[in-house]
């Protein structure tokens, strides 16, 4: 009797100190889930913007680490010369030709933020770029993508337009401004300090013209390089 008695305590005292190790394997596992948490904010876009996802058929899962970053232009100059960059025009634009970007900047900085970057954008088409070969019409798997409302010089534009059309543009439309800059530097700092892949130079921040020169002509020779403070390779 005296040895039930002596095995019942010594159970009981094993499922107490059991229970207080698993209160605190308990405790340990939700500080550690709460130190990932804290991770995953603080890998998410750190500037301001206007999130308006576009709709689930632009929503292609990526599989690869993005090392590039795309720019173009974009207007709805084509359809209205006189006042292009309404946003909900061009959103429609994209929508309508199933297309998009990661982000799109306004004439006046605004950035909206139209895919998460986990997703490969509908941006580049077909082209290739030297350097990476295996990136032939795959760059949207690789690239994240930025439009710049703006409209280039009139030989850029002749895919869109006649001449008599392009003239009817006022001049105040052609070309880029510094508070696209600013938000484009801003912008450029914050992917490239959650995307260790992408470097701030020329050989990863290209323009759509250099990826498929048969095709585009964005973001053009209006676009000034040198006032994106670019890494020199």
């Amino acid at each position: 009797m005296k040895k039930r008695i002596l095995l019942i305590k010594l159970v009981v005292f094993l499922l107490l100190i059991l229970s207080g190790c698993s209160g605190g394997l308990q405790e340990e596992t939700a500080a550690k889930a709460e130190v990932k948490k804290q991770r995953v904010v603080q890998t998410q876009i750190q500037i301001p913007v206007i999130k308006d996802f576009m709709p689930n058929m632009n929503l292609v899962p990526r599989s690869s680490i993005p090392t590039h970053i795309v720019l173009h232009f974009i207007s709805n100059a084509a359809a209205n010369p006189e006042n292009p960059y309404i946003y909900e025009d061009i959103r429609k634009i994209f929508i309508d030709y199933d297309v998009s970007p990661h982000y799109m900047i306004d004439r006046e900085g605004e950035i909206y933020y139209l895919l998460p970057e986990s997703r490969a954008a509908r941006h580049s088409g077909k082209g290739k770029l030297i350097e990476y070969a295996e990136y032939n019409d795959q760059l949207n798997k690789y690239s994240i993508g930025i439009e710049l409302m703006a409209i280039g010089t009139e030989s850029e534009m002749q895919q869109m337009m006649s001449t008599e059309h392009y003239k009817q543009i006022p001049q105040e439309h052609i070309g880029y401004t510094e508070a696209q800059y600013e938000a484009l530097n801003m912008l450029l700092d914050d992917i490239i300090a959650r995307s260790k892949e992408i470097k701030r130079d020329r050989m990863h921040i290209i323009g759509h013209n250099e990826y498929a020169p048969e095709r585009k002509t964005d973001p053009g020779e209006l676009f000034e390089w040198g006032k994106i403070m670019l890494d020199a390779e």
